[in-house]
């Protein structure tokens, strides 16, 4: 591999799978205690909580972050089962319009926009993902968004310097590039627009 952005998706993958293993098996452990009978203590419910949460945010990354091989199809319920498992608890809603199995390269680049739309959603909201005719369209709607305008910038400049927790803006930008791919972006007060 040459390219950083393929290096960034081999590492992606590596981490999740090493870690989905050890997620499971700890919630495999919480489910034999619930299953001993009586009433489950509030710590034994919250880490079962922890758990599931931790497992759902490690599926959707292992999507965003993880090498999308260009044979491979996701399908519907697998992507809302991964969507819905994530936003459990959340404050923010995702909706998944696509009907059809979708290649994961595809995937890959909605779930990375998804997580920027994420970044301003700090308190709720919904987030909507549509394909038309090959189009892609991933909208963010709240009462109250949180834009950094130096992070949306950087979807136009692939030499800006980011920190870590938002470092799915510069794998978004490249993506785009790689999947040749023209990304618009509209930000308004309550609503941003990603089309690719």
């Amino acid at each position: 591999m040459t390219d950083q952005t393929d290096l960034a998706a081999l590492l992606g993958s590596r981490i999740c799978h090493d870690l989905i293993s050890p997620i499971g098996a700890i919630g495999n452990g919480v489910e034999l205690l619930i299953m001993e009978g009586g009433t489950p203590s509030p710590e034994l419910v919250l880490i079962a909580e922890s758990v599931a949460a931790a497992n759902a945010r490690i599926r959707f990354f292992r999507l965003a972050f993880g090498v999308s091989g260009s044979e491979q199809r996701l399908g519907r319920a697998e992507i809302a089962k991964v969507l819905a498992d994530t936003c459990q608890g959340s404050r923010i809603t995702i909706d998944w319009h696509p009907k059809d199995p979708i290649p994961r390269a595809q995937a890959k680049l909605a779930f990375l926009a998804i997580l920027a739309c994420e970044s301003a959603l700090a308190y709720g909201g919904r987030i909507t993902v549509s394909l038309t005719d090959g189009k892609w369209q991933v909208h963010a709607h709240a009462t109250r968004l949180r834009i950094a305008p130096g992070l949306w910038g950087s979807l136009s400049n692939p030499a800006a310097l980011l920190p870590p927790a938002q470092v799915h803006f510069a794998l978004f930008s490249r993506e785009i590039r790689q999947q040749s791919r023209r990304l618009m972006t509209e930000i308004g007060e309550t609503d941003i627009t990603l089309s690719f």
